[in-house]
């Protein structure tokens, strides 16, 4: 089913590889993690005082086997060389220089390994002055590519973006790769390297304001909401102090807007015809908008704008998110153990299989749980692990 009977050997840290291998775990692969003896850093973040376990680790590394090698060390990198001997994919994000300095990046390993796909997730690239750079989402994905200064009005001071989410989307992206080129060496027998980057998934990201950069070069992104030309798209407040979006449609959404507003005079008011180009009357309508939702719930707000068929959603939190019926009929989470006989929510995937799929819910593993059990498996010799250990 899915990706059962598929191997996979991870060696990353942080958050877009592992998070690429928890994917390809929750859908059937047998992950292999392999940790430094430091452990992956974020074990520390957030922990449960009550099991000793972050959230944040469980998210990106449920499903998998851990094992701790110490790949400085000659042993430990013959022990992950045996590992790879019957995997199907490797995945790391370690970075390019660092690989090749111990003989573990992708041309010293293909031709030991001519079936294995390796999969590489880096800030820049593999290739050219930049491979080597250090670089997390905020700086590669949020920062250098764009992304932050197209989405950011100019009014506004720079904000960084939450935490693992340029991650989760390069994660995703590195799942994309490895499953084409999976389907490639059914057909050649041969594996090759996918190379995936923070900086260039953030371009892609970004890619609507991108293709108008790159053909005209110059793109208008976020403006001042004093400035933005669409009178009746964007946020606006609610009488009980709540936010909600607007995202017209058509030429119908404004006269359904001054309906829900109580506004239908200007449905007739020639000034307000279609399309508005002055500014000076596009900022009259966004006024009689701010007014006129301003007298009005949250779901009053709400009711009016789905009976007039409007595209609109509330500005939810987390909270909201993580209590909403919607989310839950949509997948959003999982029920994973937590590894001493309880359980708890986490994300889901961002993909479900409605005619089946394995279930996700087996913890993430404890730093080296499954060390024997898996150099055991990969035919390492008892004096051998008890070096390693």
């Amino acid at each position: 089913m899915l990706l059962e009977g598929l191997k996979v050997v991870e060696m990353s840290t942080w958050v877009a590889g592992p998070s690429c291998a928890a994917v390809l775990a929750d859908w059937g692969a047998e992950v292999v993690k392999v940790e430094s003896p430091d452990g992956d850093v974020t074990r520390a973040f957030f922990v449960n005082p009550a099991d000793g376990q972050s959230p944040i680790y469980a998210n990106e590394n449920r499903g998998k086997k851990g094992v701790v090698l110490d790949t400085r060390k000659p042993e430990g990198r013959a022990a992950l060389k045996a590992l790879l001997k019957d995997a199907d994919i490797f995945v790391t994000n370690t970075r390019p220089g660092s690989l090749k300095k111990v003989g573990l990046d992708y041309d010293s390993l293909k031709g030991d390994f001519p079936k294995l796909i390796y999969a590489a997730v880096t800030g820049y690239g593999l290739t050219g002055p930049y491979a080597n750079e250090g670089a997390f989402d905020i700086t590669a994905f949020w920062a250098r590519s764009g992304v932050a200064r197209a989405m950011i009005p100019t009014d506004q001071e720079p904000f960084a973006s939450r935490p693992g989410f340029g991650d989760h989307m390069t994660a995703i992206t590195t799942v994309a790769a490895i499953l084409a080129a999976l389907h490639e060496r059914h057909a050649t027998g041969k594996g090759r390297l996918v190379e995936t980057s923070l900086i260039r998934a953030g371009a892609y990201a970004i890619s609507w304001d991108l293709a108008l950069q790159l053909r005209y070069g110059e793109v208008v992104t976020a403006q001042p909401r004093h400035d933005r030309p669409a009178a009746i798209s964007g946020f606006f407040r609610t009488k009980d102090d709540r936010h909600f979006v607007i995202v017209p449609k058509n030429s119908e959404c404004f006269t359904n807007v001054m309906i829900a507003i109580d506004r239908p005079e200007a449905i007739a008011d020639p000034r307000f015809a279609f399309p508005i180009l002055d500014m000076d009357i596009t900022r009259e309508v966004r006024a009689m908008c701010d007014e006129g939702f301003g007298n009005l719930t949250l779901d009053q707000v709400g009711e009016r704008l789905d009976s007039l068929d409007v595209a609109w959603a509330p500005m939810g939190t987390l909270k909201e998110l993580a209590e909403s019926d919607r989310a839950e009929q949509a997948g959003c989470f999982v029920t994973v153990d937590d590894g001493f006989g309880g359980t708890f929510r986490l994300p889901a995937g961002p993909v479900r299989f409605p005619e089946g799929a394995p279930v996700v819910q087996k913890a993430a593993p404890l730093l080296g749980q499954h060390t024997r059990e898996v150099l055991e498996a990969a035919g390492l010799t008892e004096a051998e692990i008890a070096a390693l250990l």
